[in-house]
């Protein structure tokens, strides 16, 4: 039987010692273990290595590239792995010549959460959201709000078994109506997300993913039907930005959220912004002006405001008139639904009817204070209100 906590604090602390030396694909280096605040709830203590195998599966999207060589297909950066060693999320290795996944069934975040802590605001508003992550990511932002469990190896950070079926039981049981895959990169465990999506499903509640956008097609299309909805985190809009503090690219993002739209899945984003890097207003009307052309106007767009961390410290938060100048520029380019993130108690949180202006759901913070929205469109004015709201 699964013993589970469920600690509902914002962090909870992990401690680990435990150090790997296996090589990775292009970033040869990992950080020292060190006292962890995890972005949700500790499974209890466990041995951080894995010596029956217990979380190891053979991983989807890879194809063989030489002899015992394979090159993954997982997401853009198509690491080329030898045997022994490990793609840039840390979290698939090349095992004789097979490519595997480490985290199966490894969460080491689980946590019920308000859907508005996504943030997705168009999806179930003052719903619960089982939340779940493993660590690893494909991507390394300097500025990450999770980097004790995105920027860690697996054996790093004790974790249990649990199952796919599990996670299902455990949202219906905290009756939560979705489960959420977050707080690192949601891609770098897709075996595990797409056969605990699929479990999810099975159970009548929804799948929505907080990602990067850093995932390549084949894969996105197999998940696609299991999903309720999609959160992108848009670092900034200029390759730059990405190349500088995220060691990605930008376009593979953009091509995630045009083929999103394609597919039908609800997509919300989001863009933290930070001050000197990703703040400059030419940009964020480019980045407006592209989302209402390629994407449609009724994608909801968040700015977020920025606290410092991670590497990214000598930084101030971003100043509120910022944030509040960035709505308008959006909103300007025809965005109907802007928000304003980490800013509680202000009109930013709120959504309204775009056609009559009046007040359809009233946020603080995470809380829903009032949802008017009947049969998907304005009590006020019949204006259709897009989103998932039954």
């Amino acid at each position: 039987m699964l013993l589970l906590v469920l600690v509902l604090s914002p962090r909870s602390v992990y401690h680990s010692r435990m150090l790997s030396t296996s090589p990775s694909c292009t970033r040869r280096r990992f950080m020292a273990s060190a006292g962890m605040a995890a972005a949700g709830s500790a499974l209890g203590a466990a041995p951080a290595t894995d010596p029956h195998g217990t979380f190891v599966r053979e991983a989807l999207h890879w194809h063989a590239a030489g002899p015992r060589t394979v090159e993954c297909d997982l997401c853009p950066i198509h690491c080329t792995t030898e045997p022994g060693e490990r793609g840039e999320c840390s979290v698939r290795e090349n095992r004789d010549g097979k490519y595997v996944t480490l985290v199966y069934g490894r969460p080491v975040s689980m946590n019920n959460d308000p859907i508005e802590k996504k943030p997705l605001f168009h999806v179930h508003p003052g719903s619960r959201s089982f939340s779940i992550a493993t660590a690893g990511c494909n991507i390394h932002c300097t500025f990450c709000q999770n980097w004790d469990i995105s920027q860690k190896r697996p054996e790093e950070i004790p974790a249990r078994y649990v199952a796919p079926e599990t996670i299902a039981q455990l949202a219906l049981q905290q009756r939560c109506q979705t489960v959420a895959y977050t707080y690192s990169e949601p891609t770098i465990f897709f075996e595990y997300m797409l056969d605990c999506a699929k479990a999810v499903k099975a159970a009548s509640l929804g799948n929505v993913v907080v990602s990067n956008g850093y995932i390549e097609a084949a894969p996105l299309k197999q998940l696609a039907p299991y999903l309720t909805a999609m959160k992108v985190d848009l670092k900034a809009f200029t390759q730059k930005f990405y190349g500088d503090h995220c060691e990605g690219e930008l376009q593979p993002v953009l091509d995630t959220l045009k083929l999103l739209i394609e597919l039908g899945v609800w997509t919300e984003i989001v863009v933290l912004v930070i001050p000197t890097l990703n703040d400059n207003m030419d940009e964020i009307k480019r980045m407006a002006a592209w989302i209402a052309k390629e994407l449609g106007p009724d994608v909801p767009l968040f700015f977020t405001r920025f606290h410092p961390a991670y590497k990214i410290r000598h930084l101030p938060r971003t100043p509120a008139r910022t944030i509040q100048l960035a709505g308008e520029t959006a909103r300007a380019e025809g965005l109907h639904f802007v928000y304003a993130g980490n800013m509680p108690g202000t009109r930013g949180e709120n959504t309204y009817c775009p056609a009559c202006k009046a007040p359809l759901v009233e946020r603080y913070g995470n809380v829903v204070r009032s949802q008017q929205i009947a049969n998907s469109a304005c009590p006020t004015c019949g204006h259709t209100i897009p989103g998932v709201w039954e």
